[in-house]
């Protein structure tokens, strides 16, 4: 599907789940370049909750800590690795406490290290902040997921 638009209309259609029931997680989800990775995360709830920013960036503050990437909390996006990356995208939507996060093609956005273990080892961190998070993945990338975890994975057929 061409765009992020197509995606969460199928998905929609799919059941009882609106568009805003969905957080997307995807490499065409740029962040904020100007924005540190804390303010990156803080914006969601400013925006969204009308929130001030010292309430936002602490909520910020505490999902980095929860996922152990306080350090990079000052880096903007240029200066963020693949994974550091895919962290704030991560707790950018982990922040707006959606019913659904929705990870698409983590193979894009964790080209260099050996994704699933990472992104378990991330949503297992952050458990206690999350309410269901789908991986949408390619079909042949089945075997790199754990059997046990293949059905929370749900990746694409």
């Amino acid at each position: 599907m061409a765009s992020n638009d197509e995606r969460l209309a199928f998905l929609a259609k799919e059941g009882e789940i609106t568009r805003t029931d969905i957080a997307l997680v995807s490499p065409d989800m740029p962040l904020r370049a100007n924005l540190s990775a804390l303010d990156n995360i803080a914006l969601i709830p400013q925006y969204r909750d009308n929130l001030a920013y010292e309430i936002a960036a602490d909520s910020a503050w505490l999902l980095l800590a929860a996922a152990g990437h306080e350090s990079i909390a000052n880096k903007r996006d240029p200066d963020l690795s693949h994974a550091e990356r895919c962290v704030v995208k991560l707790l950018r939507a982990v922040i707006g406490e959606p019913p659904i996060i929705l990870i698409e093609r983590p193979a894009m956005l964790l080209p260099d290290c050996n994704y699933p273990p990472f992104l378990f080892d991330l949503l297992d961190k952050l458990a206690e902040h999350l309410n269901q998070c789908w991986i949408v993945d390619y079909q042949w990338n089945q075997p790199l997921y754990p059997a046990q975890q293949t059905a929370s994975a749900n990746p694409s057929p």
